[in-house]
């Protein structure tokens, strides 16, 4: 119960946290192989236009809501929907933490191969050299994927999280002073070295060249959405947690805006060193090979690009002699750093979650840790299943998104924007009538028809294909697959949510949800009275009263 009634000691303790939640490998590793696969014959920057525009109309709104359920119920998602939407609703905040978790499953194997790379970088500075070719490099990525090492490190990353989550929010916020500004230094090192290659440039005005052609692509709509939505965690609901530990005095409108814009950036500098280290490379190499040639060799680095981060930066710094070596070591270490923040966040949401239905967290973070390793081990023994629940789940933040807004529209337009924070908050800015549109009829609005579209793209684009990757097969990354999955689990959730509402556990019968809640914002808005009642009664006759 102390844990719950513990707050962030610092805002920077707050900024730090959240952005380690948000910044990791998502940034360095998934957005630029999501870049390259959506980059068109001339260029990749209708791809970062829609990704960008989706940061306004749909990540900073998605997160809204989060930091703002966390802070006014104090609770993870799927007690909030209960309290927000009812008893019969809990299965919305079922499928947020579900889907959240799988997505952790997998996050945390390439955490691991953040860590196999760490050791295995130190291991050839120090006996051999870094690899100088994109053949060298490639063979060490596939050495891993095609060993039991990903099983190991797996296991290694989930241990590590669990090792900081298991101290609650002291643990967490203490960790992530030291691990995020010491990646985001590391990031901006990097960045700087890669631009100053030569021919560098030639990749970086590839990245900001448009295509027009590619706008009628549906695939790019949704990918843009669903990878600003994984770059900045809105929907996944891993802020609620964090948001438990703020208070009124933590301005949620402000860290919604400023923290995503931050994340953007730093993935924006992570794809601008790829493909500057890519392109530089290649034209030394092999001066002969096309733009067109290039793109095809960013594109097949791994299934799915998955090997884009993996193959280039050794090589990036195999070019640079010893200083090479310390900045290779210092980039993966860092990655690591990225990966663990986000990693403790997963386990953090899950732990919590557990903790709301009764365990202790001494029992909860290892139970969490278990079903991690045990649901990503098929993802860290095969890569063509990382890539199927990277398809799967990836998209699945598309209906996270639409459960959110559902809990807005049943809690009511103008309670949640006076009620829950524009009179809640304090020194917040205020929340406008404008997010509350795009919240409320823009977002659902924009979900809704790019799912329809993506169907119907994927129908049109794989009718002909051959078996096993048509629309209606069961393939890797088909959306029969996809669907079938996401009904299995929603069947699953309104199963259980029919049993709880019958049987009423102990932790649905806990309190009156407006009473909690109320209790909390009075004993919040008494300390903030209680304040500015001393501050009036010191006050010297004459002077104005403490606002």
């Amino acid at each position: 119960m102390s844990e719950e009634k513990k707050e962030f000691s610092s805002t920077l303790g707050i900024v730090f946290s959240c952005m380690g939640t948000v910044v990791g490998t998502g940034n360095v590793w998934r957005f630029p192989r999501i870049a390259a696969q959506n980059s068109a014959s001339q260029g990749t920057l209708i791809f970062l236009i829609t990704w960008m525009l989706f940061l306004f109309i749909w990540s900073s709104p998605m997160l809204l809501i989060e930091y703002v359920i966390g802070r006014y119920y104090k609770k993870t998602p799927i007690q909030s929907f209960q309290r927000a939407m009812g008893d019969k609703f809990i299965w919305c905040g079922g499928w947020v933490s579900s889907v959240t978790f799988f997505i952790s499953c997998y996050y945390a194997v390439i955490l691991g191969w953040c860590l196999y790379y760490l050791y295995e970088m130190i291991r050839l500075c120090i006996v051999s050299e870094l690899p100088q070719t994109e053949e060298e490099s490639a063979l060490i990525f596939d050495n891993l994927t095609n060993s039991a090492w990903p099983a190991l490190f797996h296991g290694l990353a989930i241990f590590l999280a669990g090792a900081c989550v298991i101290g609650g929010i002291t643990w967490i916020e203490k960790v992530n002073l030291v691990l995020v500004p010491t990646l985001l230094v590391i990031i901006v090192v990097t960045y700087t070295w890669s631009v100053l290659q030569p021919f560098g440039d030639y990749g970086i005005r590839f990245l900001f060249t448009p295509d027009v052609e590619s706008l009628s692509n549906a695939k790019l709509w949704v990918d843009a959405l669903t990878q600003n939505a994984f770059d900045t965690g809105a929907a996944m609901g891993l802020i609620v947690p964090y948001a438990t530990y703020m208070s009124a005095k933590n301005g949620v409108v402000k860290f919604a805006t400023m923290i995503p814009l931050m994340n953007n950036l730093v993935s924006l500098i992570c794809a601008i060193t790829i493909f500057g280290t890519v392109f530089s490379t290649l034209v030394n190499s092999n001066p002969s090979l096309s733009r067109t040639g290039i793109v095809e060799i960013i594109k097949t680095t791994g299934p799915a690009s998955t090997g884009l981060t993996f193959v280039w930066i050794p090589i990036l710094f195999g070019s640079l002699g010893v200083v090479g070596k310390l900045l290779c070591i210092m980039f993966f270490l860092c990655l690591c750093f990225a990966g663990l923040s986000t990693v403790i966040a997963d386990v953090e949401h899950t732990s919590q979650t557990l903790c709301n239905f009764g365990l202790s967290r001494r029992l909860a973070t290892p139970v969490c840790g278990l079903l991690m390793f045990s649901i990503g081990l098929p993802s860290a023994l095969s890569i063509q299943v990382l890539d199927n629940q990277d398809f799967i789940w990836g998209f699945a933040l598309l209906p996270s998104g639409l459960m959110f807004q559902a809990l807005v529209f049943k809690v009511g337009w103008n309670t949640f924007k006076e009620d829950m924070v524009n009179k809640y908050g304090i020194g917040d800015w205020p929340l406008t009538n404008v997010t509350m549109v795009i919240i409320l009829i823009v977002a659902p609005i924009e979900a809704i028809a790019l799912l329809i579209w993506w169907i119907y793209d994927e129908i049109s684009a794989t009718a002909d294909n051959d078996p096993g990757s048509r629309w209606y097969d069961f393939g890797l990354e088909t959306l029969m697959t996809c669907f079938v999955t996401w009904i299995a689990l929603i069947i699953l959730l309104v199963i259980c949510n029919v049993i709880a509402y019958h049987i009423r556990p102990s932790w649905m019968r806990q309190s009156n949800r407006v009473g909690d809640v109320s209790s909390t914002v009075d004993a919040e808005a008494g300390d903030i009275g209680m304040k500015s009642m001393s501050l009036d009664e010191k006050r010297t006759p004459g002077t104005k009263p403490v606002p």
